[in-house]
């Protein structure tokens, strides 16, 4: 596995980011984003949203969850969205792993991965943030020193077509349950 000590993979980011378009889609720094020092909270929760960042940021249920989790003071939220072809390139070629926006931080280094799937579309692009995040793909392969998957959104009510590469699915509204997943995890 490559270096992903966040110095080494902000850097190695920053190296590509030159070379695609809209560069801006995997540099964070929004007005309201909030960054926490990672050593500083107890859980370390990626928000995914398998679609590229220009869809997935309006996304309210993403939003809404990042706010909740970020109010704890024992809790990171922090967000990742599928890059572009170009990207997406990019990071195979140069072997850098799926990061979070806020941390650039490798989405396999965090505590729990939760996935919003809004349509069936995104399966696919699912698949491939956890091929990107150099994670197993199948629940079955997954062992303790990797992130718990979680999945919800609309397209989960049914969660059987996905089902054989989630932990846990969270059917119905996630705002009234991610405080209780995190105190449980």
């Amino acid at each position: 596995m490559p270096n992903t000590s966040p110095e080494t993979l902000s850097r190695r980011v920053e190296r590509i980011l030159p070379k695609v378009v809209k560069p801006g889609r995997y540099a964070g720094g929004e007005l309201n984003q909030i960054v926490k020092p990672w050593n500083s909270v107890k859980t370390h929760f990626a928000l995914v949203f398998p679609d590229i960042y220009d869809l997935g940021q309006s996304n309210l249920g993403i939003a809404l969850l990042y706010d909740i989790l970020n109010q704890r003071q024992d809790v990171a939220a922090e967000r990742a969205f599928s890059p572009w072809a170009d990207m997406e390139t990019a990071m195979r070629e140069t072997d850098i792993p799926l990061f979070s926006l806020e941390n650039k931080r490798a989405l396999a280094d965090f505590d729990i991965i939760g996935v919003s799937l809004p349509y069936e579309t995104l399966y696919t692009n699912f698949l491939n943030i956890l091929d990107l995040s150099h994670l197993p793909l199948f629940s079955e392969e997954r062992h303790e020193e990797h992130p718990l998957i979680i999945a919800g959104g609309q397209s989960v009510f049914n969660p059987e077509p996905v089902a054989p590469f989630v932990d846990a699915f969270v059917i119905g509204e996630g705002e009234d349950v991610v405080l209780e997943i995190v105190d449980t995890y």
